[in-house]
């Protein structure tokens, strides 16, 4: 059979569509909001300047970045946004200002016409753009230079050691003296002023803001543009007519099964090749992680109602939450990556047949590598959030400050350097089976592209510098984390089920290749433009709302048939009486599909359209998307591919079957309990704030400390214990499974 059009199809999807994405990646870099040269007062007193700045974003990254509060809506939901913090108290520090020096008393005494002219001055001094290209320098008005001088100082009090913000810090979680030096103070106040100049300033010759007037902030008009509500209300329609033409083609479309299914077990004759043994500790070092990984997930939890202890005991001295926060969220990628790592060798000799001399020491010096960078970055980690490096060093070792690439520089490239080995380990076995041909070539070839993806498209994350613009950063960034985690991993995934399930003679070549194919086109047609959903407020051009908002609707269309997989698989379960050695496999498969619609459907086209968006970014809402779709799909994914391997070792041997169904429904009710009944109430709050009073307040100390949302925080222990008992129950039966096969 011909399978032309689909190639030509994927073709085509993968060639638009990053073509769109690079060049609009050229419109950020020629649109971003300035790094002035110089930022001086009306009188024209040095108040910053560009090396202050970047210095600044320096310190910044260097005290955990993104995993201590949000800059632009990224990153972690203790703290606060700084960007949207330094925006609301210099307006309130400015109107106080003039109505104490005008009229006597603070600003909220006054009656509503006074304040509306006072409001209406502050809208014009702020918002106005007053940067000047030809010398590169922004000129701010004598009361925005006394606001800069009254948070420089708020800041220092809070970042550093005062005893009267004690109480303001432990409700952030942030360690005493998270800045040691009052240089690195300096510098950080000029970066997060910059940041606050950029979300209030309007782009030259628009209404709108660098960060198309995000954070929502009523007292100098930050208010949603009519593009968001436009692309908002084409989203959905880009989505309803997505969802029309799946089913059309779903009900067109006739799935060619195999005739019978297979008497005995296919697998059970598969001979164990050297390194095929030898993924066996992979998966032990994986069920490590995931342990370790919910330990640092419960502490940095924890944290969130008792900021600087743990059940009392002061532990934010060694382990504050921001390195907490920070190793939860890496070795989540370190333990899901090494799972579909170590899934992908054990495959490759599987299908054919073939096993290269040497493949083995490479096998094992990848295992060797990968412990390397798992210690040495969340040591370097450590070290960064300590604050005992130096700016340079700390970017190369410690903590670069951005989420899921936190780890230093240097351990990006040897992690880099690691998946070029991975895919040499790949290619070696693959290759004379490539080269034979047959009916499952074409699978073969979709198999290799997404391994070459998984392994170059990390190099993304290598495409900024120390100092690179932040705008330009959180670009490449999500280059890394929705094309390399969400994008070409998610098609790795799909071939090897596929490929499994011809293996085990459920599914048709025929039927397998062209489902891939198709999987693959529809995921990424929505996907990789789909990118830009994330970069609505980060200083990119108004095209990128455009396109992240048509396009991310996209991304959930082909999950609304997700149901209909899941049902096929439970048939699958069921097929034939082996098929119960793998029960629990296919029980995984059939779990990513239930989280795939809630966790990246749902939860995901709940925050995805630009207006949610404006309002929700950086709430409670985006770790409930994060959480059920990072484990809920990746990590239930993981763990299915896992006990594939395993009971391939060994199809013989009786699995302890009680202990692996209390851990495979404790993972996934706790999952199901944290998101209901903590992330999800939290975030809706939290939303219900941002919209009535702004971001600032639905982020602050006053809103997160109110009873009602602590109770639904300590909710959290609810799902977080049965959570963690399952993976504790699914670390054990790793550990005491006996596999060993001649």
């Amino acid at each position: 059979m011909s399978y032309k059009k689909y190639w030509y199809v994927l073709g085509a999807v993968i060639g638009i569509s990053f073509a769109v994405l690079l060049y609009y990646g050229g419109e950020i870099y020629r649109e971003m909001p300035p790094i002035p040269l110089k930022v001086i007062d009306s009188d024209g007193n040095l108040i910053t300047d560009r090396e202050s700045i970047l210095d600044g974003q320096n310190v910044w990254q260097s005290t955990g970045g993104q995993q201590l509060g949000s800059v632009w809506g990224h990153g972690a939901y203790v703290a606060p946004d700084w960007t949207a913090d330094w925006l609301h108290r210099e307006a309130e520090f400015i109107l106080n200002d003039w109505s104490k020096t005008e009229h006597g008393v603070p600003y909220d005494k006054l009656d509503k016409e006074k304040q509306a002219a006072l409001k209406a001055r502050l809208v014009s001094d702020v918002r106005s753009n007053t940067y000047n290209p030809g010398t590169e320098t922004v000129t701010i008005s004598a009361a925005r230079a006394k606001a800069y001088r009254f948070l420089s100082e708020h800041y220092r009090k809070l970042f550093m050691n005062d005893d009267e913000y004690r109480t303001l810090r432990d409700a952030y979680a942030m360690k005493d003296n998270t800045i040691k030096d009052l240089e690195r103070m300096d510098k950080l106040n000029a970066f997060f002023f910059w940041t606050s100049w950029a979300a209030v300033t309007q782009r030259p010759g628009k209404d709108i803001t660098y960060t198309n007037n995000w954070p929502p902030e009523e007292l100098v008009e930050n208010k949603p543009a009519g593009s968001l509500l436009l692309w908002t209300g084409f989203s959905v329609i880009m989505l309803l007519a997505g969802i029309g033409v799946m089913i059309y083609f779903h009900a067109s479309s006739k799935e060619d099964h195999p005739d019978s299914y297979p008497v005995t077990n296919p697998m059970a004759g598969l001979f164990l090749t050297p390194s095929m043994k030898a993924i066996l500790k992979y998966l032990w070092v994986v069920v490590l992680l995931i342990v370790a990984q919910i330990i640092s997930g419960i502490i940095t939890a924890h944290y969130g109602v008792e900021g600087q202890a743990f059940y009392s005991i002061p532990i934010a001295e060694f382990l504050p939450y921001s390195l907490s926060r920070t190793w939860h969220v890496q070795l989540g990628i370190f333990w899901i990556a090494t799972s579909w790592l170590a899934t992908g060798m054990f495959i490759a000799p599987a299908i054919s047949g073939h096993e290269p001399k040497f493949q083995k020491h490479g096998v094992n010096f990848l295992f060797g590598a990968l412990l390397v960078i798992v210690v040495g970055s969340l040591i370097g980690q450590w070290a960064g959030i300590m604050q005992k490096m130096g700016y340079t060093t700390n970017f190369w070792f410690g903590h670069q400050g951005y989420e899921y690439v936190d780890l230093g520089r240097f351990w990006q490239l040897f992690l880099f350097v690691g998946l070029l080995i991975w895919l040499v380990l790949m290619f070696r076995p693959l290759l004379p089976a490539l080269k034979k041909g047959g009916e499952n070539k074409p699978l073969l070839i979709l198999f290799a592209i997404s391994i070459i993806a998984i392994a170059l498209f990390y190099g993304a994350g290598l495409m900024w510098g120390q100092r690179t613009h932040l705008a330009i950063a959180e670009y490449w960034r999500w280059w890394v984390v929705h094309l390399w985690v969400e994008g070409f991993f998610e098609v790795f995934a799909t071939v090897v089920i596929a490929f499994l399930f011809v293996r085990l003679g459920l599914v048709k070549f025929k039927t397998a290749t062209i489902s891939a194919l198709t999987s693959t086109s529809v995921f990424l047609s929505g996907g990789i433009i789909g990118t830009f959903h994330h970069l609505y407020f980060s200083g990119t051009p108004i095209e990128v709302l455009a396109l992240g908002a048509t396009f991310s609707a996209l991304e959930v269309v082909p999950l609304v048939l997700l149901g209909f997989e899941a049902f096929h698989n439970l048939q699958l379960s069921k097929a034939t009486v082996w098929l119960t050695k793998y029960k629990w496999a296919i029980y995984s498969f059939i779990s990513v599909a239930f989280w795939n619609l809630v966790g990246a459907g749902i939860f995901g086209f709940l925050i995805n359209p630009p207006i949610a968006l404006y309002y929700m970014q950086g709430l409670n809402t985006t770790p409930l998307h994060g959480h059920t779709a990072l484990f809920g799909v990746y990590g239930m994914l993981g763990i299915g591919l896992m006990l594939f391997v395993l009971r391939s070792m060994n199809t013989e041997i009786e699995w302890n079957e009680k202990l692996i169904k209390f851990a495979f429904w404790s993972i996934n009710i706790g999952l199901a309990a944290m998101a209901l009944l903590s992330l999800l109430p939290v975030g809706l709050m939290q939303a219900i704030a941002s919209v009535n009073n702004g971001l600032w307040y639905a982020r602050s100390a006053e809103f997160l400390q109110l009873p009602e949302v602590n109770f639904f925080k300590w909710m959290r222990v609810v799902g977080d214990t049965i959570f963690a008992l399952g993976a504790v129950a699914f670390a054990w039966f790793v550990l005491t499974l006996k596999v060993n096969k001649k």
